[in-house]
């Protein structure tokens, strides 16, 4: 039964690496891990087999990683060398593959050294800035409500406020929001709350409450408003990823644009090079492809509140 589950990785492990990668690096210094016929399978191909597998098998642990990889690695082996036995590799059309995948991995080696890894802190810490300059501040509020199903019980609570009675604890007896501590809300930005509800909470003055109840689908609300401030910015932590996303689009787009300029690129066909320059024009980004560098990123926005 384990010798099943070990194959079935293998089967998986198969398919992500044949389709990641058409030949693994060998170091002399790296340890023999296995033999097949006159083929040695290093600890280094087992390496790079594994940063290939499929994301299903990622989560596994180390040593059935390994066991997955190199059986994968072993199947690869034998069938090659009957491949090889039957002159395959002189076939043309396996040829062209080859060719193919060889320029990618050029493509992919050149974009990781002078895009990836050329990256550098000071770049990230000043696009993060840039980015943070172009956001609109919003406004948010720090709000309470007292939810209630009828505008008598609404106007009750409001006589009871006017009267001296402590909204958090008049919440705790009245409210029918069990979700927030005392009608506690939160701080939240417009576009977070029902229109009803956000159109008087944004109007109140800081410290002040509804007069009169407001209706919305839930129910009726009593709002009392807290604090009023500025949306802080998102930290740099947060959103890192998606600026360095933003720069690895600008040095891409800058080697494209380099490596074109340098080159003569020809397409026979009219409407195969109308819709090649259409697709590669700088003005029109098609709705697949990663937003434009100069598009600001927006702060995250915390989870709407239960009403």
């Amino acid at each position: 039964m384990r010798m099943f589950k070990y194959n079935k990785l293998a089967a998986v492990a198969l398919i992500a690496i044949t389709a990641a990668h058409g030949a693994f690096a060998q170091d002399a210094s790296d340890p023999v891990v296995a033999k097949v016929g006159s083929a040695e399978v290093r600890q280094s191909e087992i390496d790079l087999a594994i940063a290939g597998l499929d994301p299903q098998l990622a989560n596994l642990p180390p040593e059935q990683k390994q066991v997955a990889a190199l059986s994968a690695i072993i199947d690869v082996k034998l069938l090659a060398a009957d491949a090889s036995k039957e002159g395959l590799e002189n076939d043309a059309t396996f040829k062209q593959r080859v060719a193919f995948l060889t320029e990618r991995e050029l493509h992919n080696a050149y974009f990781k050294k002078h895009v990836v890894d050329a990256i550098t802190p000071e770049e990230v810490k000043a696009r993060y800035e840039k980015e943070i300059a172009a956001i609109e501040p919003q406004e948010e509020v720090r709000a309470r409500h007292i939810l209630v199903k009828t505008e008598q019980e609404a106007k009750d609570v409001i006589a009871a406020l006017d009267g001296g009675k402590d909204f958090a604890e008049l919440a705790k007896e009245k409210s029918t929001d069990a979700a927030s501590e005392g009608g506690d809300l939160g701080y939240f930005s417009k576009g977070r709350m029902v229109p009803e509800f956000e159109t008087v909470a944004f109007a109140l003055e800081k410290g002040a409450y509804t007069k009169e109840p407001v209706k919305s689908q839930f129910g009726y609300h009593v709002i009392l408003v807290e604090d009023k401030r500025t949306q802080a910015p998102p930290p740099i932590e947060q959103v890192e990823p998606q600026v360095r996303q933003l720069i690895m689009r600008d040095k891409y787009v800058a080697l494209l644009d380099a490596a074109k300029g340098a080159a003569t690129v020809e397409i026979e066909d009219p409407a195969l090079k109308t819709a090649y320059d259409q697709i590669n024009n700088p003005q029109q980004v098609s709705p697949d492809q990663p937003a434009a560098p100069d598009q600001p990123v927006a702060p995250e926005q915390p989870a709407q509140p239960q009403q």
